[in-house]
């Protein structure tokens, strides 16, 4: 590198460190414009190199000092370039990371382990590179920092891996437990759930929890995220887990995102089945009836209970025969350990030919189940199949196979499972040909042409196989709409604020009512991202659009606050389980959800029990107040109760307020839904430069409650000064 050009990029460096400083301290003010969010999405596309410059620059560092390379000008040039080089595509990484981080979906501990990892590898490259070349550089201290830069930079992959792919992703194929035996399998504990786990933990859990969704636990899955519940039990066609993950490929909402591993049509099925069956947490599968659809295709994933091992009369294929056949897009495997019995499945249809499976001919003893799912296969392909005998297991499923086709199987004997799901067949193909499988145990059906009383009728002819029909909607459900959304980035406004209200599908309409009554899809006004709110307002929003069902109505809230205080302090301290920001807490614009347990950095809520909530706030240029608001959270079945009262004092000298307004909320007389809501004060307007707000808790729950008598828990989250 000539002189010219290190000397440029040495600058860079030192600015790119300064301006990763700058961001750092002021992170929690950082608000990322849509046109850099882009720029912070390229994180991941940039992080591998300077991964790999840098291990390499470590790498040559470590032998730096040997005779072969210490005089060798080329070697120590181009070592210089790649220190140079690597710390610098890390500071870019590193400022676009942070970009990242503060988009939604992005937080907890492994993301704080992460990023000071990461600002740590790149400061101690940075100090490296320019120590490097002093006197008193000894070969034993470049060993040693080159040695613990590398392991460092692992460390960062490492907290990177997890934030992407969720805890334990790199330790899980050699801890994950044995297989349960089919009589112990828990519905969900041992089929939904790792499901959920290989598809969807990755981007909703503790530390990364896009949405404000976990699927990490019960609870978290029954209480949904941001846009409602994930399923409505016993209707799959309501669910908007399923909506999402039936939104095409193109469209932003739809799950799992476009680059992620998407769920398979097996385990797609599951899912709707188990919600079909009221989504239980705690049956076993051989609760089910013998006859029910979740029952038959979760059983194929568990050992049977007696545990025995099929014995084959065929000796194994030779290993190097199976070196050969093996290729990108066709994976061949033993179907358990020192079993001769091969499983054979093929991947990417474009790659696939007729000849690819005549190739197997070499192994067609041996090859018991066939997996051919999606490929382009025609009944003329078939022909190929007919030679492995000892075929147990076809699937065939989304191939353009025909009954004619069929027909040509019913020589293999020994078949037991055939899946032809997605297919064209229809029910004259079945009938005329399905007497002809002897051995034939399952044959699975959902998603062709054939209808429920069809698939019956072929179920009485040949009891002694299960037909699979899965989950299948006739159209007479239509699909209900998820909620609208808000797009604002905090419903807490000083100045006049435009309302930004959107749904993720194309061609909904929005529906409001800020005047209490509920949204319809006549008579309400058409949101049209055109409305300005001057005042506090509570928008009722519902979504409609037709060939849907209207969603369910949402609510939200947008709260004027006119004055922040310039200093805030609380004159008793908080509940211990409750400390959120503590004086902060109440004038930082962030509003609390039902969440009031979760773990501090995910809650908004102060609180107390045992005394006042007791806060002093001063203003160093008069202002002039006529109303205070307090945001509570009133959930009455854990005894959480709004306030005895609240009193409000001001004045322009602390030591002299006098009593402005004094509030008294109603309290519930019974049991009720939650609710989040404000409660405010008016007062004639008046000039302070202080202002003191104390909040009693709710000194006795009332007599109808369980907790009667005991001191109510009061939560507030926000306070608005208008």
């Amino acid at each position: 590198m000539n002189r010219k050009l290190q000397n440029m990029a040495e600058q860079a460096l030192i600015v790119s460190n300064i301006f990763i400083v700058f961001l750092l301290f002021f992170e929690n003010q950082l608000i990322v414009p849509t046109w850099l969010q882009s720029v912070g999405r390229m994180h991941p596309l940039l992080l591998h190199f300077p991964i790999v410059v840098l291990l390499a620059a470590f790498g040559m560092e470590f032998f730096r000092f040997k005779s072969t390379y210490i005089s060798n000008t080329f070697y120590l040039g181009f070592l210089n370039t790649l220190w140079l080089t690597g710390a610098l595509l890390a500071a870019i990484t590193v400022i676009m990371g942070l970009l990242l981080s503060k988009e939604q979906g992005y937080s907890g501990d492994t993301l704080l382990w992460h990023k000071w990892w990461s600002v740590g590898v790149l400061w101690f490259s940075t100090l490296f590179y320019w120590i490097r070349n002093a006197a008193w550089y000894k070969p034993i201290l470049a060993k040693s920092m080159a040695a613990t830069a590398a392991l460092s930079v692992v460390m960062v992959g490492h907290f990177g891996a997890t934030l992407t792919h969720g805890d334990g992703f790199i330790s899980a194929p050699i801890t994950q437990s044995a297989p349960v035996p089919l009589h112990e399998a828990v519905v969900f504990a041992d089929v939904i759930q790792p499901i959920f786990e290989q598809k969807c933990v990755a981007c909703h859990n503790s530390d990364k929890m896009n949405g404000e969704l976990m699927f990490t636990d019960i609870k978290s899955i029954l209480k949904g995220g941001k846009t409602g519940k994930l399923f409505v039990p016993g209707k799959p066609e309501i669910s908007l887990l399923l909506e999402r993950i039936h939104l095409p490929m193109g469209e932003k909402k739809h799950m799992p995102p476009t680059g992620k591993a998407q769920l398979s049509s097996q385990e797609i099925t599951l899912l709707s089945l188990w919600i079909k069956g009221n989504a239980d947490f705690t049956k076993k599968v051989t609760d089910l009836s013998p006859t029910d659809s979740l029952r038959i295709i979760a059983s194929t994933l568990f050992s049977p209970v007696e545990n025995t091992e099929e014995i084959y009369d065929f000796d194994a294929a030779d290993e190097s025969t199976i070196a050969k056949l093996r290729t990108a897009y066709r994976t061949i495997a033993p179907l358990a350990r020192e079993s001769p019995a091969l499983s054979v499945s093929f991947f990417n249809k474009s790659n696939f030919t007729t000849e690819k499976l005549s190739e197997l001919n070499a192994i067609k003893t041996q090859i018991v189940a066939l997996n051919l799912s999606k490929m382009p296969v025609s009944d003329t392909d078939l022909k190929n199949i007919i030679p492995f005998e000892n075929l147990q297991k076809l699937d065939l499923n989304f191939t353009n196979i025909t009954g004619k086709g069929l027909k040509e199987l019913t020589i293999l004997k020994q078949l037991k499972t055939l899946s032809l799901s997605g297919t064209q067949l229809n029910f004259n193909d079945l009938q005329g040909t399905i007497g002809n499988f002897k051995n034939l145990k399952t044959i699975t059906l959902w998603n062709t042409q054939l209808s429920v009383s069809e698939i019956n009728k072929l179920q009485k002819a040949r009891k002694d196989i299960t037909f699979v029909a899965g989950f299948r909607d006739d159209g007479s459900n239509p699909i209900k709409l998820n909620p609208p959304q808000v797009k604002n980035s905090s419903t807490i406004f000083g100045q006049p604020i435009l309302v930004q209200l959107y749904h993720p599908i194309k061609g909904t309409e929005i529906r409001y009512t800020t005047d209490g009554t509920m949204p319809d899809s006549i008579k309400s006004p058409l949101f049209n991202n055109q409305t300005l709110l001057k005042e506090s307002a509570s928008f009722r929003a519902k979504a409609y659009k037709t060939g849907w069902l209207g969603s369910d109505e949402t609510t939200f809230d947008f709260y004027k606050s006119s004055f922040k205080p310039d200093s805030s302090h609380l004159l008793l301290a908080l509940n211990r389980v409750h400390q959120a920001a503590g004086a902060n807490t109440f004038f930082d614009g962030k509003l609390g959800t039902f969440s009031a347990n979760s773990p501090a950095w995910a809650n908004n809520w102060a609180g107390v029990r045992n005394n006042d909530l007791a806060l002093v706030c001063a203003f160093k240029t008069p202002v002039l107040l006529s109303s205070v608001g307090l945001r509570i959270m009133e959930e009455v079945e854990t005894g959480i109760f709004p306030p005895e009262f609240v009193e409000v004092w001001g004045g322009t000298n602390e030591n002299q307020m006098r009593l402005l307004a004094k509030i008294k909320p109603s309290i519930p007389s019974k049991m009720r839904p939650h609710l989040l809501y404000a409660i405010t004060g008016q007062f004639k307007p008046t000039t302070i430069t202080h202002l003191k707000i104390i909040a009693k808790p709710l000194q006795k729950i009332p007599e109808w409650h369980g907790s009667k008598g005991s001191v109510a828990l009061l939560l507030i989250d926000e306070m608005f000064l208008n």
